[in-house]
């Protein structure tokens, strides 16, 4: 079975209860859970949040979407992702999360179908970054998840799920994992569709605005194409970093080491 785990908390230091906000009448969160669930290759699909008060929201969110939910742990994610992945007994499972919320299926399943296509530990198109922040696609082995959770010990490695396993893999010295990489043979990690600020939603609201009401289920190409008439929106967060979440994880890491 593959299960796809979608993450997501109300609370965000850069933009407070940003998976809530409205477009067209619906929290972006629910657009995203529409578009992941048109995937071919997923089997199930569960909304993993915290265990807070404030996370009930997203509950009442997937349980309106009809999908399962799961509360877990705030701060160490890789805890929450294994405790829920458990409850299912997955063969893998696919790392996805509540900021992105024109996701594409298609591009969910592309890297689903190499992942079951060879004999690998765990498959993404984010450790090589060539597609745009915001189709970022994780699909890893249900016993590459349990050795994470039972082993890593940074930070970095407890919030945000996968480094222990990619930081493990292929080339490094314990060579735990076997991994492959999934690049788009046009580097576009450029482009920003993630919501992490102001700006972000934005953007991502000019283009569900544009697009979604003629065709619900546009894609990432639609999006390209949208760029291409209005070069304008390309400006709207084009300052902003990219993993600038995960990069503060990593300076904790160094601090704790000293």
């Amino acid at each position: 079975m593959i299960l796809a785990i979608l993450q997501a908390r109300v609370g965000s230091s850069r933009l407070h209860g940003k998976v809530l906000k409205e477009v067209l009448g619906k929290p972006l969160i629910q657009h995203e859970i529409e578009r992941i669930k048109r995937s071919k290759k997923i089997d199930k699909l569960v909304l993993a949040t915290s265990d807070r008060e404030e996370d009930k929201h997203l509950i009442s969110v997937a349980d309106n979407s009809e999908i399962e939910s799961f509360a877990g742990s705030e701060d160490d994610v890789l805890d929450r992702y294994y405790q829920c992945a458990r409850i299912y007994n997955p063969d893998a499972v696919v790392r996805l999360t509540g900021d992105m919320p024109i996701h594409d299926p298609d591009i969910i399943d592309k890297v689903i179908s190499i992942y079951e296509q060879n004999q690998v530990d765990y498959v993404s198109n984010t450790f090589e970054t060539s597609y745009p922040d915001g189709l970022d696609t994780e699909v890893m082995s249900m016993s590459a998840l349990e050795k994470a959770y039972r082993e890593a010990t940074l930070l970095s490695e407890r919030e945000h799920v996968t480094p222990y396993i990619y930081n493990n893999a292929n080339d490094s010295g314990k060579r735990l994992f076997k991994m492959l990489v999934v690049k788009h043979e046009e580097n576009l990690s450029h482009l920003r569709w993630t919501i992490d600020e102001e700006a972000d939603f934005l953007l991502i609201k000019e283009i569900i605005t544009e697009l979604y009401p003629s065709n619900p289920c546009f894609t990432w190409m639609d999006v390209i194409s949208l760029f291409a008439k209005r070069p304008e929106l390309l400006s709207i967060n084009d300052k902003i970093e990219r993993n600038e979440g995960f990069i503060k994880s990593l300076i904790r890491d160094e601090e704790v080491r000293r």
